[in-house]
């Protein structure tokens, strides 16, 4: 947000987020009219969720609302510290909303529950990966870079693709709990790749066994969008966290923006559909479809430990949850 006054009579600017002009500023607000508080983090307190500074903040009010779910994981003075000072605490309704859609996918989804994970790394979704499996997924589809991980340790040549080596034994466990809790564990068979010497001229789809030691793999092929889009028919619960392919570049945003379509066909055939994490969410507006998925989480990281079945600071701190 700008830093820019607004030009009315009902929202004003604080330069500081507390003390003594602030507090003049607050006491002078009349009724209906907002004050915009400066970022709370220009102050380190914030962040270390400083006892003073979780006062003060609570002394500018009467009233605490968090409608910042994308913030909710993280024990803040302004999230969780606030809380302590003043009261109620209570959910704002995006607050609500996030809570709702995914506490019911992860506590109660009707099925068949799908879930498709993509993203650079499996290190970052290996929680999210192990409580989708432990609460018994109907089916999980994994594209991304994080897929390479999965070829490479069952023995598959990536080439040059992206992959976490230290990962592998995590990946084969992951395939091994998936198989045990009778979750089916889908991953791409073909792919676009580049010749790493010449990346500029020398995109094509192929499947993932005729990839050579010189190739990357930057995004899934015609035939993985078929699985998965065939994969999600019937689905009655849909979460989709990470991109399919190294989406910022065309023609690898592809993928992406072809799994974004066939959430919204799904949801329209009457699924719910949660869709989280900045590039599956650009997909999603890219494609114009945003208004065809049910839910769009705001939050990035927060959305992530939420479906890993962690506690966010933010949300038991309040009264109303």
């Amino acid at each position: 947000m700008g830093r820019a006054e607004v030009k009315n009579d009902k929202v004003f600017f604080a330069n500081d987020s507390v003390g003594d002009e602030v507090k003049a500023k607050v006491e002078a607000l009349k009724e209906g009219q907002v004050l915009l508080l400066e970022n709370l983090r220009l102050h380190a307190e914030e962040e270390k969720n400083d006892e003073g500074f979780s006062k003060q903040l609570a002394e500018l009010a009467d009233v605490y609302v968090n409608d910042a779910f994308g913030t909710a994981h993280r024990a803040h003075a302004s999230t969780e510290g606030i809380t302590k000072f003043l009261q109620p605490a209570v959910a704002g309704l995006l607050m609500e909303k996030e809570l709702n859609f995914l506490g019911k996918a992860l506590d109660n989804p009707e099925r068949p529950f799908i879930a498709i994970l993509g993203g650079a790394k499996v290190s970052d979704k290996i929680p999210v990966i192990e409580s989708l499996i432990e609460r018994k997924v109907d089916k999980l589809l994994i594209g991304g870079a994080m897929a390479y991980t999965f070829f490479k340790a069952n023995g598959f040549t990536v080439g040059k693709s992206l992959v976490e080596d230290e990962m592998m034994p995590k990946a084969k466990e992951i395939e091994e709990k998936a198989k045990a809790a009778g979750v089916e564990l889908i991953l791409p068979t073909d792919h676009q790749v580049v010749d790493s010497y010449d990346p500029l001229n020398s995109s094509k789809t192929i499947p993932i066994e005729f990839t050579n030691t010189g190739l990357v793999g930057l995004d899934i092929g015609t035939e993985t969008i078929e699985i998965f889009k065939n994969a999600l028919k019937g689905a009655k619960t849909i979460v989709w966290n990470g991109p399919m392919g190294m989406f910022e570049e065309k023609p690898f945003d592809e993928g992406t923006v072809a799994i974004a379509k066939a959430v919204a066909e799904a949801t329209e055939q009457g699924a719910t559909s949660i869709v989280g994490g900045g590039d599956s969410v650009s997909a999603v507006n890219q494609a114009g479809l945003e208004d065809k998925i049910s839910h769009i989480s705001t939050g990035g990281g927060a959305t992530l430990e939420f479906l890993a079945g962690d506690t966010l600071p933010g949300v038991p701190a309040l009264n109303d949850k």
